[in-house]
């Protein structure tokens, strides 16, 4: 146990509780339910909190020991419960307890059977025995991992090694939960679902895609499956300890509630119907699911099927076979510091002109006479002596600059932006995309600005930007986007270099010129429209499914 780890009346445990037909239409989907004999098989819920799971698992239990002739008193614990917490662990107990006596048992019998099946203890370091488990269920907590104490945190890195990067904790249940199943054993979580789509997640990914299968994605980011109105971005997701196989693929929006959960439910077990389509959600049947640590995206049955059409025919966007690179503008760390727009501010060469997202919000470039306080020549800091006046303008701003976490690490380069800046990016014809906007907003540079970190950019050796920049404005691009990024509320997508990068494109080479000058004259126009359709035709598409 390592609670003595976290404070000891913390604001919170990352807890948020699970509706009970949300909780029912886990264990329908991981088929935990009473037909089978369920009091000799053994679940796991490894943040069990007050009892929103535990309530249901047992109310199935009883049932199924009756059809099955169990006297609970005499079976092996088929419920292993835990939580860090031992107020939460107590009221889980109690619910037990309340359902056990509630079928005959004597209070003592119940209370020492709860006892029995609900542990106060950390799931994460807890010694479990492996391939012990028939099922993993719940509603892992949501923790940052660097909110975590950084001694226990070294801990949880070195016991679930995919926590990588700047991980949430319930990357860890995964990981763990997986460990415990059985061959055929199903592991069923609600969860945010950003590590499918973030670096964080790339070893679950793999080790998900070398050891384990997908078998359902249940979308639901506007959906009311918690008690408390909470921006979790949560999706269940079952797992099995399986071969691959087909894939449910169901994406809820928010008036997906009780009825519907039960008629998806039937559609997922029964497995008669390839696809259904209601007002409130729609499901498909997948032949596979995408492998490899990178990223998984997400969406409608149908613009996932479309989706994996397109990458099984065409090749990356970035390529350096073609020189097609993508990546992020500079981010200083004290904009406040490293922009002006004072043409005098320090000497000329030490301004660079600075391309912002306000700056192409028209689709063409209006720069609005920002510079950028460039502390770099060819690539490494400056010698401030050789440049007094930057000398003395970093000066006088010495205090917060070395407050930064990039002078903390480098005190004798206290003055650097966080990135460095590239001495030729500058030059180079480049399209530029915002990261937040409702749709791909491409704008052209011809050489004559340096983006800032909020703008996303891309450049080529071998593709005219303008064509390029056709296919980007297409909703072909939304398409990717909006399968791999995790969109905003308000209906932003990211347009990340992370994603960006997941985008096919066909090979410039096989784009027919008249095809060539459509795209480009789309581009110019800024006609979204006929883009799309130049698009269309050389992916081989008839039509794209519908984009929300």
């Amino acid at each position: 146990m390592v609670l003595a780890e976290f404070p000891a009346d913390p604001p919170t445990y990352g807890e948020v509780f699970t509706r009970r037909w949300v909780v029912d239409l886990i264990l329908d989907l991981a088929g935990y339910t009473p037909d089978r004999d369920l009091a000799s098989m053994v679940l796991v819920e490894p943040s069990c909190g007050t009892g929103a799971f535990l309530g249901a698992v047992v109310d199935r239990l009883l049932v199924s020991a009756i059809r099955h002739g169990h006297d609970l008193r005499s079976v092996q614990s088929p419920i292993r419960a835990f939580d860090l917490l031992e107020a939460n662990a107590e009221l889980a107990r109690k619910v037990v307890s309340q359902r056990l006596q509630d079928s005959d048992l004597a209070p003592e019998e119940a209370n020492e059977i709860a006892r029995r099946w609900i542990k106060t203890d950390d799931f994460l370091l807890y010694d479990h025995e492996a391939e012990s488990a028939h099922f993993v269920v719940g509603n892992p907590p949501y923790i940052r991992l660097e909110d975590v104490p950084p001694h226990l945190m070294a801990t949880y890195r070195q016991t679930c090694p995919t926590m990588r990067g700047r991980s949430d904790i319930y990357v860890g249940f995964i990981e763990r939960g997986l460990d415990l199943l059985r061959p055929e054993g199903v592991l069923a979580y609600i969860c945010a679902d950003r590590w499918m789509r973030n670096q964080y997640g790339a070893d679950l990914r793999e080790l998900i895609s070398e050891s384990y299968s997908i078998d359902t994605v249940v979308t639901m980011h506007d959906t009311d499956a918690f008690e408390e109105d909470v921006s979790a971005y949560p999706a269940i997701i079952l797992l099995k300890n399986d071969v691959q196989g087909e894939v449910n693929v169901v994406d809820a929006n928010g008036d997906f509630g009780e009825e519907d959960a039960a008629r998806l439910a039937k559609w997922a077990t029964r497995r008669q119907r390839r696809s259904v389509a209601s007002p409130n959600y729609e499901a498909s049947r997948l032949k596979g699911w995408f492998t490899g640590r990178d990223l998984w995206p997400t969406g409608t049955p149908a613009r996932l099927a479309t989706l994996a059409e397109i990458e099984a025919r065409f090749p990356l966007l970035e390529d350096a076979q073609t020189g097609t690179r993508v990546g992020i503008g500079v981010a200083t760390g004290r904009d406040e510091v490293f922009i002006t727009e004072d043409p005098d501010l320090v000497e000329d060469d030490r301004l660079v002109p600075l391309l912002q997202a306000a700056d192409v919000t028209s689709g063409t470039i209006e720069w609005k006479g920002n510079y950028l306080v460039s502390p770099w020549i060819h690539g490494e800091p400056v010698d401030l002596d050789c440049y007094p006046r930057l000398r003395r303008y970093l000066e006088g701003h010495a205090a917060e600059l070395k407050r930064r976490h990039v002078a903390q690490k480098r005190p004798k380069q206290w003055f650097r932006t966080i990135d460095r800046v590239d001495p030729n990016l500058q030059a180079r014809p480049k399209l530029v995309l915002p990261d937040l906007k409702a749709k791909a907003h491409p704008v052209l540079d011809l050489g004559h600005y340096y983006p800032h970190h909020n703008l996303y950019f891309i450049i080529s050796d071998s593709w005219d930007l303008e064509v390029l920049g056709g296919l980007l404005l297409s909703d072909v691009t939304n398409l990717f986007i909006g399968a791999y990024c995790v969109r905003m509320r308000g209906g932003c997508y990211r347009f990340q270099a992370q994603y960006v990068r997941r985008m096919r494109v066909p090979p410039y080479e096989s784009i027919r010129s008249r095809d060539r000058r459509a795209l480009a004259a789309a581009f110019t126009a800024r006609d979204v429209d006929a883009a799309t359709a130049a698009a269309l035709k050389l992916y081989g598409l008839s039509e794209l499914p519908p984009l929300r």
